[in-house]
């Protein structure tokens, strides 16, 4: 059979897409507005072309450092690395993303659509933070733009993904109205609230997943929320095999991992074969917040107690807002299922993800974050130049949809498409 194609729409970093490459789809194209987010896009579609044919030696030598980022895409066919498409989705753009997708295509069709809108405009934090309640937000009204290109393509399924915050955003309207859009479109859809633990990710990370098939299709809708993978692991069964570095230390390419790998980390495919470490670098930083660190880890490892930033002695309170945010300083507990949610915040500041090490007294380095987010190893994030930046990597890492639940997603659309 002929694989199943699908667009990858506001394609942030790749995770939701890896899920489906990873189930055998095709994709015919990316889409996304971020530059860096590209370049990651790029070095991954290299990496699925190279192990296609047997030459996963040359990957290797890129995350070695032996061949340069522009030698690796130098190796790739040109259509493959013109499918990622480096565009803000809207009126002004899309007629230059229609022409390119549609000498992708090449007359083939479409099989599906994915991708979901930046969700800040929807999300609860980002509302609270604003002060119109982010009323005035373009990006509310993104999903018009995915209904146009469901309008244009007219795949037999879609999958959207979005935060929690969608089905409250403007007192349920948006979520009303898209209904009416993507009906209006010939689309009917199913919404399911999930939890990216369920589906075997070591994280806390609740999401709103709608599936829509055309109105005129018989489709039996597996119930998302009915996945309850079972376990054992614990969060730092993540970090067992990664070396222990201090703030400002660490490697970007490539260190040797410090132990085995264990049934998680492979079962799961997050040590899949090459066994090259990459991005495990910690920031640096100042005496204050490793004072701090090691509060908060001693909290959690003698007593499991969240630190309280109002418990802190004076001389270590620099905030002013005393009242919310006070989990701030918040240990990665490697005795629980699940950790906190990744959230792109994480690019600012790692406060919120302490390393439960107190020998090691810094925040969760790129690989360590990726690893929360169920990302294999040898996923590489770039910055617009070549070479480390950490501020990028965290960003993509924090919006990304976790490859583990994207891949079980991927199989139940597989199901529902080859019927």
């Amino acid at each position: 059979m002929k694989p199943l194609t699908y667009i990858d729409l506001f394609a942030g970093a790749g995770g939701l897409s890896e899920g489906f490459i990873n189930e055998g789809f095709h994709p015919i194209a990316h889409v996304e507005m971020d530059e860096a987010a590209c370049y990651t896009l790029k070095t991954r579609i290299a990496y699925h072309h190279l192990k296609s044919i047997g030459k996963k030696d040359v990957y290797t030598d890129y995350l070695k450092g032996i061949i340069t980022r522009q030698e690796l895409y130098d190796l790739i066919p040109k259509e493959l690395m013109e499918s990622v498409i480096n565009l803000p989705i809207g009126a002004d753009s899309n007629p230059k993303i229609h022409k390119t997708i549609d000498k992708l295509l090449n007359k083939r069709k479409v099989d599906l659509i994915i991708g979901g809108p930046p969700c800040q405009a929807y999300s609860l934090v980002g509302r609270a933070r604003s002060e119109d309640n982010m009323k005035g937000d373009s990006r509310n009204y993104l999903y018009v733009q995915y209904a146009k290109y469901l309008e244009k393509y007219s795949p037999k399924m879609f999958v959207f993904e979005n935060v929690i915050g969608l089905k409250s955003a403007g007192k349920g309207i948006y979520l009303e109205n898209m209904k009416k859009l993507f009906l209006k479109k010939g689309y009917l859809f199913q919404l399911f609230t999930v939890s990216a633990n369920d589906f075997g990710v070591l994280q806390n990370r609740r999401r709103v997943i709608i599936i829509g098939w055309k109105k005129r299709l018989k489709v039996n809708v597996p119930n998302l929320e009915d996945i309850k993978i079972k376990h054992e692991f614990k969060v730092g069964d993540l970090f067992k095999d990664l070396p222990s570095i201090n703030a400002g230390s660490g490697k970007d390419k490539f260190q040797n991992y410090s132990g085995p790998t264990n049934d998680y980390l492979k079962n799961n495919f997050i040590r899949n074969g090459i066994d090259i470490l990459t991005q495990h670098v910690a920031r640096p930083h100042t005496d204050q917040d490793k004072k701090i660190y090691e509060i908060a880890v001693k909290k959690w490892n003698q007593n499991q107690q969240r630190l309280d930033y109002n418990d802190l002695p004076d001389t270590l309170k620099t905030h002013n807002n005393r009242s919310s945010f006070i989990d701030r300083f918040k240990v990665v507990a490697p005795d629980l299922e699940y950790s906190q949610t990744v959230v792109a915040h994480i690019s600012k500041d790692g406060h919120y993800y302490i390393h439960p090490d107190i020998t090691q007294n810094r925040s969760i380095t790129v690989r360590e974050a990726a690893r929360l987010q169920s990302f294999p190893d040898d996923y590489y994030f770039e910055g617009v130049k070549e070479g480390a930046n950490r501020t990028a990597s965290f960003k993509q890492i924090g919006n990304a949809v976790p490859p583990l639940m994207a891949n079980l997603i991927a199989k139940k659309m597989k199901e529902l498409l080859w019927q």
